[in-house]
């Protein structure tokens, strides 16, 4: 058995032990089994390449080698599968956008192994055994391998999707597996590339490939150490990434690969290719695992503010990232886990904290965490006393504190007095969420990933964004604040006018009762009593239908109307009720299925409005006409008019008015009854001049 035999059986032993193992974890997730199936189909190709290695003839290898690329043909829909729902909360969303690249992953392949298979090499011009074995690519062959160097790229593209979606702590958990699995597929990217310059597969790549499963592994097991099930979440947006660093560094790989080819076949043919593209490729894969570290990426931001003489940080980009991040924010608990991301990607510090000051009990609230979820921060007994020792401490410190080395050692001294509370909530530095001479909060920060200390620049910066969080949540706070209150008031404007009704009935009732021992013998005092209980009855049931209206969306009885004859019935009613004679300007139009009742409503409404609103030589003109698919019906007074101000904001709403008694029912009102007829209410209005209302009902087709 030779060397390269061992190392795959090798390969497909451990692909099956770090299979079963994943799915002795969970058998029961999605991700768990799609990963299991993955690791099984690399042993699978691992042990078919085992025994092509130790073949002594050429059929016998192209027979092996067959059916290694049926397992190879499935590696690309399963791992497919496997980037577009690893650490993804919401992967049956991203899968479904996925589904027809995930079934060509799975069926193109096959059907170039299976009904073209006999184009897959040419048999004619394969050679060598023992030292080793080439064997030439047909049609089907090369376009099996352009395929799955097409969907390796996919595969990480997704991966490099979730790892840069993740930060702090899920970024550490998981960044190992990514690395593991993207390995896998970078390999296989550049022994891809090499099948496809020359045509052929070669066993020297072949078991190139065998070690970089088994590298892979040994990373993939640290990631499992470090995150005991595969699930995480981690929500990514639905648009495709038009901005991928891996498919620039494949990019740059492939077009200088390509270019040394071509020197080198100009020049001469004795340089081995395979052996300097593969150096191309392990500096361009290294330059990348750099890059995604989170810990060279924070050295090299030390290194060039301590050596090049220039701030670490640039502020007015900090102030410009900080408000468009947080400018449309206006619920506590979002802003909390924005600024918590942002501190975590700023600094380099895994776990991050916001907890805010609660009033009531003297502690500490969950407000937004890199790590915490808000199960796990109330398993903290954040309300406990090494919180109210904490809040106690900070109220006397504006800037930072680090607690691992604090000026005048008060600092490591709280610590040491508060070890266990320190160690479970992952703090060294904490600053205070001050705003105006108001504790609002704290954030509270681990240690670098880096382990370095924070410089009095970091601690400055972490001071600026720590004053803007605090005016952000005091602004938060006071808005909702200013809305109770306005409801309040709202709600006493609306007392006071239903007090106000009632005192008038109760008085009337209560003169009635008094005088009922006298006059009850008396039929016309009867009559009057009797009729002065049914009206203060109607009134009460009428302010009671009039609250209720304004929650409920109102029941229409439609039948077909004449909106013209319910105008006239209308201002029939109103008769004697207004200060100045109504114009009228009812044209034909044709009748509507709606309900009359509550049209009268509407039009009553209105009209009672202009009539409030017109001086005694003022003017009202009611109009009705057809307007492209519409009936609109007009109500025009020259009355004081209103401001544009209160028209955009106000009119409308309930308990918003410009009338001295009024409470801003009425067109609250109408707008409700108009939308449920599928219709709208328009209006035109200039302060001094007048103001116009349309009511838009829509005609029946």
């Amino acid at each position: 058995m030779t060397f390269n035999s061992l190392l795959s059986f090798a390969g497909a032993l451990f692909s099956s032990v770090l299979a079963f193992l994943v799915l002795y974890r969970d058998r029961h997730s999605f991700v768990h089994r799609i990963f299991v199936l993955g690791m099984v189909a690399l042993g699978i190709e691992a042990l078919l390449n085992g025994l092509s290695f130790q073949a002594l003839s050429i059929p016998e290898v192209i027979r092996w080698q067959n059916l290694r690329f049926v397992a190879t043909g499935l590696l690309a829909g399963i791992w497919l599968l496997f980037s577009l729902t690893y650490g993804r909360a919401n992967y049956k969303e991203i899968v479904a956008k996925w589904q027809w690249a995930v079934i060509t992953g799975f069926i193109f392949p096959l059907i170039l192994i299976s009904i073209f298979g006999k184009f897959f090499f040419i048999i004619e011009s394969a050679s060598g055994v023992s030292s080793g074995w080439l064997l030439r690519l047909g049609w089907s062959g090369y376009l099996f391998y352009l395929f799955f160097l097409i969907t390796a790229v996919l595969i990480l593209m997704n991966l490099e999707r979730t790892i840069r979606a993740s930060t702090g702590t899920m970024r550490w958990q998981i960044k190992f597996m990514v690395l593991g699995i993207g390995g896998i597929f970078a390999f296989r990217i550049y022994s891809g590339s090499q099948t496809l310059l020359f045509s052929s597969v070669n066993s020297g790549l072949e078991i190139f490939n065998v070690w970089s499963l088994i590298l892979a592994i040994v990373l993939i097991l640290i990631g499992l150490k470090r995150m005991r099930v595969l699930n995480a979440e981690i929500y990514l947006s639905q648009t495709f990434l038009y901005n991928s660093f891996m498919v620039l560094i494949i990019g740059i790989y492939l077009l200088m690969v390509g270019f040394l080819a071509k020197v080198i076949r100009h020049f001469s043919s004795s340089h081995n290719i395979p052996l300097e593209a593969f150096l191309i490729f392990l500096a361009l894969l290294g330059l990348a695992l750099v890059l995604l570290s989170d810990q060279v990426r924070q050295r090299m931001k030390e290194f060039i503010s301590h050596n090049l003489r220039r701030p670490q940080y640039d502020y007015r980009q900090k102030w410009r990232e900080f408000t468009k991040r947080t400018t449309f924010l206006v619920e506590t608990k979002a802003l909390c886990s924005v600024v918590a991301k942002m501190l975590s990607e700023t600094f380099g510090v895994s776990s991050v904290t916001i907890w805010l000051f609660d009033e009531n009990k003297e502690g500490l609230a969950f407000g937004g965490s890199t790590v915490f979820s808000e199960a796990q921060a109330q398993d903290l007994k954040i309300t406990g006393e090494g919180a109210a020792n904490l809040i106690s401490a900070m109220r006397q410190h504006q800037m930072p504190v680090d607690f691992k080395h604090s000026e005048n050692s008060w600092g490591a001294e709280f610590k040491k007095l508060n070890n266990d509370y320190f160690r479970e909530a992952r703090i060294r530095y904490c600053a205070p969420l001050i705003a105006g001479e108001r504790l609002l909060g704290l954030m509270t920060l681990n240690d670098r990933i880096t382990k370095n200390s924070f410089s009095v620049e970091d601690l400055e910066l972490l001071k600026t964004i720590a004053d803007q969080t605090a005016s952000r949540l005091l602004s938060i706070k006071l808005s909702e604040q200013l809305r109770q209150a306005k409801e309040m008031e709202a709600f006493q404007r609306m007392s006071a006018f239903f007090v106000h009704d009632l005192k008038n009935l109760a008085s009337k009732l209560s003169l009635t009762v008094q005088n009922l021992p006298i006059h009850f013998d008396n039929p016309e005092f009867r009559n009057d009593m009797l009729g002065t209980i049914s009206q203060s009855l109607g009134r009460i049931n009428g302010m009671c239908s009039r609250l209720s209206s304004l929650s409920q969306k109102p029941e229409l009885k439609r039948m077909e109307s004449d909106v013209n004859e319910l105008v006239k019935i209308t201002l029939s009613g109103l008769d004697g009720c207004l200060r100045t004679p109504l114009l009228r300007d009812l044209r034909p139009i044709p009748k509507l299925l709606l309900d009359a009742q509550q049209i009268q409503k509407v039009l009553t409404n209105l009209i009672l409005n202009a009539n409030e609103a017109i001086e005694n030589s003022g003017q009202i003109r009611i109009s009705t006409m057809p307007k492209d698919g519409w009936v609109c019906i007009s109500v025009q007074d020259t009355g004081c008019g209103m401001s544009r101000e209160f028209i955009e904001h106000s009119l409308f709403r309930p308990f918003q008015t410009t009338k001295k008694q009024g409470m801003g029912i009425g067109l609250y009102q109408s707008k409700m009854i108009v939308e449920a007829h599928q219709g709208r209410i328009e209006v035109e209005s200039e302060e001094g001049k007048g103001t116009t209302f349309r009511v838009m009902l829509p005609i029946n087709k």
